[in-house]
This record gives structure tokens, C-alpha cells and sequence, in this order.
């Protein structure tokens, strides 16, 4: 490297290998696993590359929950204190105050601008319109990158297509995520595009999807589909994602203790088990009707079956029925056999809230702290601060994995219960490497409440194994996994 940066925090060697590979490459993907530090890397890499006089701005976009984290933690943390910046956070309902920040972007500044964006913006014409100004007036010498780059996997999506025409605007392109492939390799395809057209050499999607993916004539019940069926020439792939990437994996880089997994099995209660089984006659009936043709269709069920086991279902008219559970009372039986702080993800809001009270209520109110849609900016930095401290009586983080498993550092936690799981592969590996990451010193521990015989067992099953579930789901095995018996005991 020709340019030497004063370090602001001294990076780990694999830091240092990434940076000396593609710290002036215009475009390249950091796919560095989740702990690795990839946010420093792409930091490091803004001020060298300001130093050296190529850039004076940059463009950072993530998913809405890891966003403010950029803001909050990750800048003030690793940027050089050599480097004069200013960092300006997108408001998509700003008020006076934040509509005259964001407006000092088009302002001359003396140094390194760093303009962070959550990603669901560019879903909207207001982001839209945003992100073109800056590709067109700021771009040149720019850099833009994408945290969590799986967020624009999708091809057809708007935002992906958005993202991709903006892109081409700025000097410098970058990719973060420690999966950039999730549920299948055809997830790459529109992250490339995104460093540049035609980077993979190839005219479309389909052209792509030819030379990598099988696609055979599938049916279920009475309706037809093409499915990817296997891959195909994937050494090759990998050999030209190499030309343009750095990969890192925890395990060859960071001396972290280990990940150990269990299950706390938890019976259902008479009216849980009755709905569940009344629910599931009924999606029998649907399937071999026909009506069940989509795989959204038959996650819609296996959403409802787990919403029962969790003690509630909310029905077709968005009525909230409540039934007895077991599963709660199994949670209690763990973190009290728990010294430390935990983690608690559910991938359902009434969970969530139901969960904070009783903590508060057994264990001190203020105990515990929730992390969802509905909490507010403050509330969610402050309960990320005080769980990372260790002597505040912040115990417990409960949180929905879509929203809090990415991008966050929760390292004082050694404990991970999943009370109900989401169903996407990624959520769940991002969410089980928020404990498990640079600074932590203890074995984490990860309980799944399951109830044995139900849907429950196949979701954990899968996700440990990091099989896909969505390509699960369809034909024949959704039969079976709709048509689970669970145990009452």
C-alpha cells in the first residue's frame, strides 16, 4: 500500500490482508463473515482512499435496523482521528432540524463527507431521488457501498434496480456481507451488477443463470413452475468472485471461543394442541385441493402453526386469539439458571412485548430491554449501550432477528435462546453472530425451544444444518411438514 493510514484501532492481519488487496480496486466485495470486522475494513479503506486524494464523499447503505449503527458506533469508533470528516444521517421523516442536516450535504466541506442511508429507502421516490443527486453531483469522487449486500440479492426488486443505476455514478463500488450467497449462488448475480455491469460477463440474469443453475418443469397440486433444481459449474464462479473479492471465515482468522447448541423441548397446552391440529387438517385440505400452489402460501401456514406455539394466532379477519403456553414458563426455567446477560430472539411482535414484561416483572423492572419495529431510534441505541455495558443491570435483550440480527455488537451476551425462529437461513446466522464476534471471550450458548413432533423440529433441523427453507417448501415435502403431529407432553 502506498498510502499510510494512522490506524485509529490497530487492525487484526486479515484486516490488513484485505486492505492491501483491494484498498484502490474500483469495485470489490468484502465478504468477510459476520465478527470478522468488515465495517473497519471498509472505514480504513474510505480514509486511505481520502488521503490519496481520490475521493471526498461517501455513500454507506444498510439495512434500516444496522443503519444508525454506522452512525452511533462503527465511524467514531474506527475512523482515523488524522481524517476531517462529518457524517450526515438520511431521515426518511426528518424534522426542521434533520431536513437542514441532510440538506449540508450539497454544502463545501473540507474534508471526508459520509452520508449513511438506510437501503429501504431507495424502495421509495423521496431515497430515489436522493441517491441520483449524489450519484450525479458527489459520485465522481465517490464511493458508495452497501452493508449487508444480500439486501439487493433480488434481481427483479426495485430497489435493486435502483441501487444498480445509481451505482454507476461513483469512482469506487463496494460490497459487506459475511454470506454474500444465502439461499442460492443466483443470489450474487445483482450484487456483481451492482459493482459493475456485466462484471461476471454476462448480458442478463438469465444468461447467467443458465451457465450456474439446473431448471427443471416441477408441479404442485394442480399448478406448474420452473425450480431450480442444482448448480452447475460453481468452481468457476468462485474462481471469478475471487478476481474482485476478499473472503474471511471466524474460523481461520479469529481465535473465538465456541458456539454450542441445544434444545429445551416444551409441551403444548390441551387448546394449543387443538388449534394446531385444526390448523392442520385445514391446510391439508388446501393442499390436496389445489389451493396451496405457492410456496408463500404454504409458509403462510407454517407461520400460523408456529404462531401457536407460541400462545397466539392472529386470524384471517386480524383478530389476536390467545391460548395457554408452556414455552414461556420454559424461558423463565432458563435464564434462571443464568448468571449472566442472554439474548432472546422471536421473530413475533406480541412475543417480543410479552417477553420484556415478564422479565421486567420476575427479574427487576429494567432488566430487560426490546429491540423491534416499533421501538423508537433512542430507545434501541440506548439499549445496545447499556447491554454492552457490563456493569449496568440491563440483563436481557429481546429483540426480533429480522430486525436486530444485523450489523449490532452484543458480545457481553453468552447466551442465545430462540423462542421462536424466522424462517430465513440468513436471519439466523446474522443473528446468532451478534454474540458471537471480536469480543467475545466466553462460549455462547444457543437454546431453540422446540416442541417435539411439530413444524418446529423440521425449522431448527434445517437452520442448524443452514439448509434453505423456502426450497423446502414446496411439492410433496410441504405436505409433510404442514402434516406434522405434534406431542402434548
Amino acid at each position: 500500500m502506498t498510502v499510510k493510514l494512522k490506524y485509529k484501532l490497530k487492525p487484526f492481519d486479515h484486516q490488513i490482508d484485505a486492505l492491501e488487496y483491494g484498498w484502490n480496486k474500483a469495485e470489490f466485495g468484502l465478504f468477510m463473515e459476520m465478527g470478522t470486522g468488515k465495517s473497519k475494513v471498509l472505514i480504513d479503506n474510505m480514509a486511505m482512499l481520502y488521503l490519496d486524494g481520490q475521493i471526498n464523499f461517501a455513500l454507506v447503505i444498510a439495512p434500516k435496523g444496522v443503519y444508525r449503527n454506522w452512525v452511533a458506533k462503527e465511524i467514531p469508533e474506527h475512523m482515523s482521528d488524522d481524517i476531517r470528516h462529518r457524517v450526515i444521517r438520511w431521515v426518511s421523516g426528518p424534522n426542521k432540524k434533520q431536513k437542514e442536516e441532510m440538506r449540508s450535504v450539497q454544502d463545501t466541506f473540507d474534508g471526508l463527507t459520509i452520508f449513511v442511508m438506510n437501503v429501504e429507502a431507495y424502495s421509495s421516490l423521496k431515497g430515489q431521488k436522493a441517491g441520483q443527486w449524489m450519484s450525479r453531483m458527489l459520485g465522481s469522487r465517490g464511493m458508495i457501498a452497501i452493508d449487508e449486500s444480500t439486501t439487493i440479492k433480488n434481481h427483479k426488486a426495485k430497489r435493486t434496480k435502483s441501487l444498480m443505476k445509481i451505482a454507476v455514478g461513483f469512482k469506487y463500488r463496494r460490497l459487506l456481507t459475511g454470506s454474500p450467497v444465502t439461499k442460492s449462488p443466483m443470489d450474487i448475480y445483482s450484487q456483481c451488477e451492482f459493482l459493475r455491469p456485466g462484471l461476471l460477463g454476462f448480458e442478463s440474469f438469465y444468461a447467467f443463470q443458465g451457465r450456474y443453475a439446473i431448471v427443471q418443469r416441477r408441479t404442485m397440486g394442480a399448478a406448474a413452475f420452473q425450480q431450480i433444481v442444482g448448480f452447475r459449474n460453481l468452481d468457476e464462479l468462485t474462481q471469478r468472485i475471487d478476481m474482485f473479492s476478499f473472503r474471511v471465515l471466524k474460523k481461520d482468522c479469529l481465535d473465538l471461543p465456541d458456539k454450542i447448541y441445544t434444545a429445551r423441548y416444551v409441551g403444548m397446552s390441551t387448546e394449543q394442541f387443538k388449534m394446531y391440529d385444526q390448523i392442520r387438517r385445514h391446510a391439508m385440505v388446501l393442499f390436496d385441493n389445489g389451493e396451496m400452489s405457492t410456496a408463500p402460501a404454504v409458509i403462510t401456514q407454517m407461520l400460523r402453526l408456529q404462531q401457536i406455539m407460541s400462545g397466539h394466532l392472529k386470524t384471517d379477519d386480524g383478530d389476536m386469539l390467545y391460548f395457554p403456553s408452556k414455552r414461556m414458563d420454559a424461558l423463565e426455567e432458563i435464564v434462571n439458571e443464568h448468571d449472566g446477560k442472554a439474548i432472546i430472539w422471536s421473530r413475533f411482535r406480541y412475543d417480543i412485548i410479552q417477553i420484556t414484561e415478564m422479565l421486567n416483572k420476575k427479574f427487576g423492572e429494567g432488566c430487560a430491554a426490546s429491540y423491534f419495529g416499533d421501538t423508537s431510534d433512542d430507545d434501541r441505541a440506548a439499549a445496545v449501550l447499556n447491554f454492552q455495558n457490563p456493569n449496568h443491570p440491563l440483563r436481557f435483550f429481546v429483540g426480533n432477528p429480522a430486525t436486530a440480527g444485523y450489523g449490532l455488537t452484543l458480545t457481553e451476551a453468552n447466551l442465545v435462546v430462540y423462542y421462536a425462529n424466522d424462517f430465513n437461513l440468513e436471519t439466523r446466522i446474522q443473528s446468532e453472530d451478534r454474540a458471537h464476534r471480536i469480543g467475545q471471550k466466553n462460549n455462547v450458548t444457543y437454546i431453540d425451544l422446540i416442541c417435539e413432533g411439530s413444524i418446529d423440529e423440521r425449522i431448527v433441523s434445517a437452520l442448524r444444518t443452514k439448509i434453505d427453507i423456502g426450497a423446502k417448501v414446496l411439492g410433496e415435502e410441504a405436505r409433510e411438514w404442514l402434516n406434522l403431529k405434534p406431542t402434548m407432553k
